[in-house]
């Protein structure tokens, strides 16, 4: 019995692409595939038939030689065809995701799915600020690469004067037609893209496309107490819709760069209080920055390095209005690496004072200061 057309087999055309080939072949497979059809002998046969047709027609060098030499050109067929493993497509998967797009996707709309009003994209502008304006809140001017509808055709793509005119290829449809086997698929139309017309005459701007390039320029209000990864939607000021259709949104997505003092735990406001050994050891009263003004911060004697301090309402304020976050400040006792004649002599006097020795063979002076302050 002769052997039937490989692409009569799949239902393609002879100068199909590989995605087109490729598609034909899994939803048919799934079709004919023996899980669907057990003990049905005609779908086996169908099945492997069709794997032979696709192991041809998938390969370029086979595709060549079948095109030049027909059944003569490529022997037997194809070797390694047959079960979906071998064609290394994965699983049954793969095949429903093609049946779903041709029937409930792009294929399935027609010109009537391809010619209404859809929303324009929305856009991403990632912004990076300082920790101030974070805490501040601010107001910024930006500049966002988008495009917009095109003015002079207001979208159409059509050159002012001119329209739309039915597409040649698909007739209006949107779909053109084919036979597969016993079925007629129905496929979007490439030249019309579905919707049936084409223009006429390109709009000289925009070249047909309805929409031109263009940079925006915005006023964002950066509120206070914003972190990274905090979104900002702008409705609207994304790109432009198509045939009419409503613009998307632009998202301004927050990137707070660090600062070389505080750092940031939700709401809070962490930083590092350097103190000389003295001061923590017999009390003090010292200065310490805040994002506002500084203040007075009472040390207690005794003060031991990684001892926490709270500064109540100096921290971020919650953007949902739950409050104002604190400051946390942590203290860190300094031991001195240079001293004096005289210094040595006072810290000496006060190891003699406390019983500790000092000298050759047992921890120098400023070891016994530094694990007494850092604990």
């Amino acid at each position: 019995m002769a052997k039937r057309d490989y692409y009569e087999i799949l239902g393609v055309p002879r100068g199909a692409g590989e995605a087109e080939v490729k598609k034909a072949y899994r939803k048919l497979a799934m079709q004919y595939h023996p899980d669907k059809n057990p003990g049905d002998t005609e779908a086996e046969g169908r099945f492997k038939e069709i794997g032979e047709a696709y192991a041809v027609l998938s390969d370029p060098k086979k595709r060549e030689a079948y095109d030049n030499f027909g059944h003569a050109g490529v022997g037997q067929g194809a070797e390694g065809f047959g079960g979906f493993g071998a064609g290394g497509f994965g699983g049954m998967g793969d095949v429903f995701s093609d049946i779903f797009e041709d029937f409930f996707g792009a294929g399935g709309g027609g010109a009537r799915a391809r010619t209404r009003a859809s929303r324009g994209a929305d856009l991403r502008y990632d912004l990076e600020i300082t920790f101030e304006q974070a805490f501040n809140g601010d107001e910024v001017n930006l500049k966002v690469p988008r495009y917009e509808q095109c003015a002079t055709c207001k979208g159409s793509g059509a050159k002012v004067g001119t329209g739309l005119k039915t597409c040649p290829t698909c007739r209006g449809q949107g779909q053109v037609r084919f036979q597969q086997g016993f079925f007629t698929v129905a496929r979007t139309c490439t030249e019309c893209q579905g919707a049936g017309q084409i223009v006429a005459e390109p709009c000289p701007d925009c070249h047909g496309a309805g929409k031109t390039h263009a940079r925006k320029s915005l006023h964002v209000k950066i509120p206070a107490g914003v972190e990274t990864g905090n979104r900002l939607r702008l409705s609207g000021e994304g790109e432009a819709g198509e045939r009419g259709g409503p613009p998307g949104d632009l998202y301004v997505v927050i990137v707070v760069r660090p600062h070389p003092m505080f750092s940031r735990e939700g709401d809070h406001i962490h930083m590092e209080l350097p103190v000389a050994f003295t001061q923590a050891a017999l009390g003090a009263q010292v200065e310490v920055p805040t994002m506002t003004e500084p203040v007075i911060l009472k040390v207690p004697p005794g003060t031991q390095s990684g001892k926490k301090f709270r500064l109540k309402g100096k921290g971020f304020h919650n953007l949902g209005g739950r409050g104002t976050g604190d400051e946390i400040v942590t203290v860190k006792v300094r031991v001195p690496t240079r001293l004096s004649a005289r210094q040595r002599e006072l810290l000496e006097d006060f190891a003699k004072e406390s019983g500790e020795a000092v000298g050759a063979g047992d921890e120098g002076i400023l070891d016994k200061v530094k694990g007494f302050f850092e604990g």
